[in-house]
């Protein structure tokens, strides 16, 4: 039988520490979003969907990743099929993500936005697309990239989550008046 000799049993407490975090950090979002709730800023949906949202679908990234990984499968073939879907979804909501940081005018988006929001998200989940294609074949050095991919998005959703906190802080999120356009003090 292929799963008491299977590369991922190598893998289990490293997926259980990370996915543990990403399921942790899930709910420090949302003490972000009741922040942004509870101050008198205020926050277009648009913003929201753009720089808020995408952090959440991050960590469960993440927290779904590791579940997979961790799931006592019978061969590689259905895990490849469960990663490589959650890493075309990834890719999919990625587009959308830039789609809708490009649409909203409540916030100029800065380079570190567009890497930290955008670029380093899509890489991350296209990573996980082609690790999910050659994974039966080379499953020892595969799992060391979607451990690293799934370090790099939990990395993401903590600098994302921080970077909305301290724009919150240093009174970056100001109400606006409808059609109003307001230069940004910091980034989100």
């Amino acid at each position: 039988m292929e799963t008491a000799h299977s590369p991922l049993a190598l893998w289990e407490t490293f997926y259980v520490i990370v996915g543990s975090s990403g399921a942790a950090l899930t709910g420090l979002q949302f003490v972000v979003i009741a922040l942004i709730a509870e101050s008198r800023a205020e926050a277009s949906a648009r913003q929201i969907d753009a720089f808020g949202t995408p952090t959440i679908v991050h960590f469960c990234a993440v927290l779904l990743l590791c579940a997979i990984l961790s799931a006592p499968w019978q061969g590689l073939s259905a895990v490849s099929l469960a990663v490589g879907a959650l890493g075309l979804g990834g890719v999919i909501y990625g587009v959308i993500v830039v789609l809708r940081a490009r649409s909203q005018t409540g916030y100029r988006p800065v380079f570190e936005d567009w890497l930290w929001h955008a670029i380093l998200p899509l890489i991350a989940y296209a990573l996980i697309l082609i690790s999910a294609t050659l994974l039966r074949s080379n499953p020892y050095k595969v799992l060391f990239v979607v451990g690293a991919t799934a370090l790099l998005l939990l990395f993401i959703g903590i600098h994302n989550a921080w970077d909305t906190v301290t724009y919150i802080a240093v009174g970056g999120l100001q109400a606006n008046e409808p059609g109003e356009q307001k230069e940004p003090k910091a980034e989100v």
